[in-house]
C-alpha cells in the first residue's frame, strides 16, 4: 500500500527529501555552536535556563533515542509485532501541528534526552555529527515501507509515525538551533 493511496491529496514527502532535511537542520545547528568557546558552552544566562553545552548535549541524547527508536519500530513491524498499536491521532498531520497541539510552552524534558553528564562539548559536537551516519542507514532500511504504518510513540507527543518522526528531528534541531543563536547573538 502507498501513502498517497491512504491519505489521497496529501503532500507526502519523500524518504531522501525528509533525510536531507533532517541532514540540512543538523548542519544549520553545527553552525550554530561552531566556534564557541569553551566559556561560552557553559554559560547559564539565567537559573533554569540551559548552557550551549546542554542543548547540544540535550540534542545529541534525544536523537539517540528517536533514531532507535524508529529503529526498533521498524524491527517490530517487520516482525508483524509492532510495538505501538492503537489510534494514530496525529495521521496526517505536519510535525509542527503536532507539537502545537501537544506540548506546553515550557515542556518538562523527557528523562531519557535530558543533559546529565555536561563534560567535553566537542564529544556532543562529534556524537550529533555521527547520527548522520545513522540515519542514512535506517533510510535505507526503511526503503519500500510505508512510513505511516511505522509507529514508535514520542513521550510528549504520543503516537508519531516514521514520517513525523523523521519531521521531529528537523524540527528539534531548528528549535534548539534558534536557542543557541539566542544565547550567542548569532
Amino acid at each position: 500500500m502507498f501513502a498517497d493511496t491512504l491519505w489521497p491529496g496529501l503532500h507526502m514527502k519523500k524518504l531522501d527529501q525528509l533525510i536531507d532535511e533532517v541532514a540540512q537542520a543538523r548542519a544549520r545547528f553545527l553552525d550554530a555552536v561552531d566556534g564557541v568557546s569553551p566559556e561560552q558552552a557553559v554559560f547559564k544566562p539565567e537559573p533554569g535556563r540551559w548552557s550551549i553545552l546542554e542543548i547540544t548535549e540535550h540534542i545529541a541524547r534525544a536523537e539517540e533515542a528517536g533514531v532507535f527508536g524508529m529503529w526498533r519500530a521498524l524491527d517490530g513491524y517487520r516482525r508483524g509485532e509492532p510495538i505501538w498499536s492503537g489510534d494514530p491521532v496525529h495521521r496526517g498531520l505536519p510535525i509542527e501541528e503536532v507539537v502545537a497541539r501537544t506540548w506546553q510552552p515550557k515542556e518538562q524534558v523527557p528523562a531519557i534526552a535530558a543533559p546529565r553528564w555536561g563534560g567535553a562539548f566537542a564529544y556532543w559536537i562529534a556524537r550529533l555529527r555521527s547520527e548522520q551516519v545513522v540515519l542514512e542507514e535506517l533510510a535505507q532500511a526503511l526503503s519500500g515501507v510505508v512510513l505511516e504504518e511505522v509507529i514508535y510513540p514520542h513521550p510528549l507527543s504520543g503516537p508519531l509515525d516514521v514520517r513525523q518522526r523523521l519531521e521531529f528531528l528537523r524540527f528539534h534541531l531548528d528549535r534548539h538551533r534558534a536557542q543557541v543563536e539566542a544565547l550567542t547573538g548569532r
